[in-house]
């Protein structure tokens, strides 16, 4: 019987849940928000503000992406400040309501680690969207306004050696678990910046190849 089958597999999903030492209704309730925390990512912004106002697709424009930094492209500042904004309050609402779920310090990384995947990878865009960073500043500064400002200075020591804002950003982000870990903050923290600073990279991966390439151009100028 159907609901038979329904109940077994609701059974051994509880089973597991008790495996790895977690209350079922807690797991289910982390799933829940794991799962609202990736749609509310997948919200793409940006494409839909420019779909609406200039009835275009902004992933066939400039850098491919539907964030604020293209959007600006078409739409100008006003585009941009509404995309980065809305795109932070994304990352900002997920981590808001996990705690408020009762869910421990991890799950209310692994929700800013979903919504970020949402946004760079939505699925009714065919899991091509934006890069994240809005998502990402929105959220950090949510859980700790300290641990985002912390990026300032990390991204001021990273253009000084790059001379490039994206670059640079990058450097911070990639930089910040290891300043946590140094401050003493916890292996969660720790290790959930981390996930978040591989993500970005991953969504970057061309801004980094057109930087190298740069580099070679000029150093080619150079040699000549």
């Amino acid at each position: 019987m159907p609901w038979k089958l329904a109940r077994l597999d609701a059974d051994r999903a509880a089973g597991a849940a008790r495996v790895f030492g977690m209350d079922p209704s807690v797991a289910l309730k982390t799933a829940l928000v794991l799962l609202g925390a990736y749609l509310l990512g997948c919200l793409a912004t940006g494409y839909y503000l420019v779909r609406f106002r200039a009835a275009q697709d902004i992933r066939q424009t400039g850098s491919g992406s539907s964030g604020a930094t293209n959007v600006a492209r078409v739409l100008g500042w006003r585009g941009f400040l509404i995309t980065l904004s809305l795109d932070a309050a994304k990352g900002a609402l997920a981590v808001y309501f996990a705690p408020r779920a009762e869910l421990e310090l991890w799950a209310v990384w692994a929700a800013l680690i979903a919504v970020v995947a949402g946004h760079i990878w939505p699925v009714q865009l065919r899991f091509h969207g934006g890069k994240g960073a809005g998502t990402y500043l929105g959220g950090m500064a949510m859980i700790d306004w300290r641990m985002a400002l912390l990026l300032v200075p990390l991204g001021i020591g990273g253009y000084t050696v790059v001379r490039q804002f994206t670059m640079a950003g990058l450097i911070a982000i990639t930089l910040l678990p290891i300043t946590l870990g140094i401050l003493g903050y916890p292996l969660p923290v720790v290790g959930g910046s981390g996930a978040l600073a591989v993500l970005l990279v991953l969504a970057h991966r061309t801004n980094i190849r057109e930087w190298r390439r740069q580099i070679r151009l000029d150093e080619g100028i150079r040699t000549e």
